[in-house]
């Protein structure tokens, strides 16, 4: 049976979808483990349409309050919006009391990701804030542990609180420190909770 490991985000110019996907191909580099990609709504789709629809950056599915239930894992992102996660994820966020209240994430292994226009634009508060809620939920988190090499000398994305991209307007494309951080985390909360779920 597949362990699935849930990649949440929201992503306005596709910098977030990038980490994304490099997070649920190191999630699949696991044997047994799916990454299920799933976004949230914009919240003006949220006022004026329903739950189905799907903001235009992304051709992945909107998540929904069972993909929590059936995830024994999750990564969640955001862009960095003046040092905090995006509106709409805190939106989403905020509309699971109900699970909080029944404990569907607790003992659960998570991560969180980022990207940002410039190098200091409040990458490592926005990991924060988005750890924050899991914390809540009961969740243990997964960072990236220096035991990367990667993280030592990299001048782009990549922290220890999470994966992350930095696009200043010359490098829209991830650099390959920073995929290879990416699925290095998504390898590193898979091989968690395989042995959570084992």
């Amino acid at each position: 049976m597949m362990i699935k490991i849930l990649v949440l985000y929201y992503s306005l110019h596709g910098n977030t979808r990038q980490l994304a996907r490099h997070i649920g191909r190191g999630i699949e580099q696991i044997d047994g483990c799916e990454a299920v990609l799933r976004t949230v709504a914009d919240i003006s789709a949220v006022k004026t349409t329903a739950a189905t629809s799907r903001p235009t950056t992304t051709s992945d599915p909107i998540v929904s309050h069972d993909d929590l239930k059936q995830c024994a894992a999750m990564a969640m992102g955001s862009p960095v919006r003046f040092g905090n996660m995006a509106a709409p994820l805190k939106h989403f966020l905020d509309s699971t009391s109900g699970e909080w209240l029944s404990g569907t994430l607790i003992g659960k292994p998570a991560c969180v990701f980022t990207s940002s226009s410039s190098l200091h634009g409040g990458q490592e508060t926005t990991l924060q804030s988005m750890m924050l809620p899991l914390l809540h939920h009961g969740m243990l988190l997964v960072g990236i542990p220096y035991s990367e090499p990667l993280l030592h000398t990299t001048h782009h994305g990549g922290t220890p609180y999470g994966a992350s991209h930095v696009n200043n307007g010359t490098n829209k494309q991830l650099h390959s420190d920073e995929i290879a951080l990416a699925q290095a985390i998504g390898r590193r909360l898979a091989t968690i909770a395989c042995k959570l779920s084992g």
